[in-house]
Order: structure tokens, then C-alpha cells, then sequence
């Protein structure tokens, strides 16, 4: 069985079609590359449509602000990929317009292997290979390749199978192939391998494998941080600060924030640091939002003084109506719902 004949068979009668797919302009298929990143393709395509809508031409995106992009991406998490976004717009207006060659696109800000060779080969036909991770979860499988594909020999393995199979005249067409296949048939959990047209040939399926490949090396380890909010209300007037650089919710905006002790501790620390002459209300304990490599654990607090009081540095007062105006991280917004819940 030829693997790549049969996955282009498959692809003519079970392809997505998707609006991104009905163009070759390579500033809508880049801007949904770089949203599907970490991003399951239902919830993706709203952010698309929104961004196209608001931001129709990559020079209309280079002209916004950082603080319109992060907005508009609220909700989405991995917050870089809307900085990296925006600053890679802005390359590409300084240069004249979008890179034609594998090598330009690769040069833009935030754009990896896997992008830079998805855009290459839809918008501009190129022979290039575009490996995510359904890719490499098909070629694992029906390979039967056990080397992790989260190290560095396994992703030499793979970039080179992948370069192998690809038919160089019809390289848009494999690459979505092999992601809608990936996505739609060879899933993660409860792949439909009673159906497929690959598993007559397909090692794992053939050695009772399936659900043990592709092989990941250990994660990383899970880091805990205890995060306390206060919410300072002053006659409609709130306290807010745009985190810096160097850490998580780069460039967004956050409550008044403390992160050295847990729980009611943190609470007496933060008072005295701010001279509260009454404790803040408690509003929501214990609250659990998980990222990447770290799970954060959030204590919610509102505070009611009578006069705006003195704040440490970086905090600028804001009107309570004009807080959809910034962007936040989500467990911020969960503040924001809890506190307005308490009017």
C-alpha cells in the first residue's frame, strides 16, 4: 500500500473545508496557523473571523496596537502567539509585503518549522513538509515509530519521513491531508481504525499499538503558585497594572496582586503592605486555573475604601466601565465576574 496515494484518496471525499482553505493570500492562512496553534479548530475559527473582520489586511494588523491585538485574543491563552503576531505584521509591512520563500517566512517573528511550511505550501505551492501533531501521531502510528516525537532525534526522524512522502506537485494537498486525517480519523482517544483505509497496513493497528504511540518523553514537571487578588473599588474607580516581561500574561493587565504568602497570610501581608485599616471581603477561595507547566492557585478579595488609597508602583486607576477595554488573562476575567457579582 503506498501510505501517501491512499491519505490523498481519503482526503478527496473527507477533507475539511475550511476559509482558509478558499484563498492563497497568505495573511489569512498565516493568521490561522498561528491561532490553531494550542487551539481546537471550533473555537479557533471564531477568533479568525473576528480577526479577519477587524484586522481584514496584515497592514490593517500592523497598524493596531499591541493592546487592540492582546483584546481581541482574550480567551485564547499563550498570550505570545498575539505579541509574536502582531510584531511578525509589522515585519512584513517594513519589508513590502509578505516572504514568497520557505526560508522568509521562517524569519518572521513567532514563525516555527511546522508554520513556516504549512503558509509555504498553501499560499505559494512549495514542497514543503508540514509536521504538527496530527502528523506525527499518523506517521507514528502507521510506521510504528516508538522515538519520542517531542525530542530531538525524534523530530529528525520524522522531518525526514515526512519530506520522503510528500509529493512534491501536490504539496498543499498532503499537508491538509495529513492534518484532517489526523484530526478527523486517526484521533487521539477512540481513533476509528475499524474504518480505516490505512490499517491494512498500518503497523500499530496490526500489533495492537495504537493507543501507545506516538511515545512522548516525560513532561516537565508541574510548578504551584498561590496568586491572592484584591479588587479595589473607589467610587467606581478600580486599580489595574500591565504585568511585564519575563513571566506569564506578559503585557496584560491585572488587580492588585500579591504572590508571597498562601491564603489568609497572603491576605495580612497584602493588607499591611497597603495599609488597610479593615481586612478586604473574601470572595472566592481556592480558585484552580492550570497552564502550560504551572498550576495557579487564587484567592479573590474585594476592597471598598472611602478614598482612593496609595497603591505600589505600576498601578493606574481605571473606570469600572472601561474595563472590557483591556486585556486580561482568563482567570483575571474570573475577578472581574466574581466582583461584579458583589455590586
Amino acid at each position: 500500500m503506498d501510505f501517501t496515494v491512499e491519505l490523498l484518496k481519503w482526503y478527496e471525499h473527507h477533507g475539511r473545508t475550511l476559509p482558509w482553505r478558499e484563498t492563497r493570500d497568505p495573511y489569512p492562512i498565516w493568521l490561522s496557523e498561528v491561532i490553531l496553534q494550542q487551539t481546537r479548530i471550533q473555537q479557533g475559527m471564531a477568533y479568525w473571523e473576528r480577526f479577519m473582520q477587524r484586522f481584514p489586511t496584515v497592514e490593517a494588523l500592523a497598524a493596531a496596537s499591541e493592546d487592540e491585538v492582546l483584546r481581541l485574543w482574550q480567551g485564547l491563552g499563550y498570550y505570545s502567539r498575539a505579541r509574536h503576531l502582531h510584531a511578525a505584521a509589522r515585519q512584513i509591512v517594513e519589508r513590502g509585503g509578505f516572504p514568497t520563500t520557505l526560508e522568509g517566512i521562517r524569519s518572521l517573528k513567532g514563525v516555527g518549522d511546522y508554520t513556516a511550511a504549512a503558509v509555504a505550501s498553501f499560499a505559494f505551492g512549495q514542497p514543503a513538509a508540514a509536521v504538527d501533531g496530527n502528523a506525527y501521531r499518523v506517521m507514528a502510528r502507521y510506521f510504528g515509530i516508538e522515538t519520542p516525537i517531542n525530542s530531538t532525534e525524534g523530530k529528525k526522524v520524522f522531518a525526514a519521513l515526512a519530506a520522503q512522502l510528500l509529493p512534491r506537485d501536490r504539496a498543499a494537498d498532503y499537508n491538509q491531508a495529513v492534518m484532517d486525517f489526523g484530526a478527523t480519523w486517526c484521533t487521539p482517544q477512540s481513533p476509528r481504525c475499524a474504518d480505516c483505509p490505512l490499517a491494512e497496513a498500518c503497523v500499530a493497528w496490526r500489533e495492537g499499538r495504537v493507543g501507545l504511540l506516538p511515545v512522548k518523553e516525560r513532561k516537565v514537571k508541574m510548578q504551584t503558585r498561590h496568586i491572592t487578588y484584591i479588587y479595589v473599588r473607589c467610587h467606581g474607580m478600580t486599580a489595574l497594572r500591565r504585568r511585564g516581561p519575563g513571566d506569564i500574561w506578559q503585557g496584560l493587565w491585572e488587580p492588585v496582586c500579591y504572590e508571597t504568602g498562601v491564603g489568609e497570610q497572603a491576605a495580612r501581608e497584602l493588607s499591611a503592605l497597603l495599609q488597610l485599616t479593615a481586612p478586604p471581603r473574601l470572595i472566592k477561595k481556592d480558585v484552580k486555573h492550570v497552564l502550560t507547566h504551572r498550576i495557579l492557585m487564587a484567592d479573590f478579595y474585594l476592597w471598598e475604601p472611602d478614598s482612593r488609597p496609595a497603591l505600589p508602583a505600576g498601578y493606574v486607576w481605571i473606570a469600572e466601565e472601561e474595563l472590557d477595554s483591556y486585556a486580561v488573562p482568563r482567570l483575571v476575567e474570573m475577578v472581574f465576574l466574581e466582583v461584579r457579582g458583589k455590586r
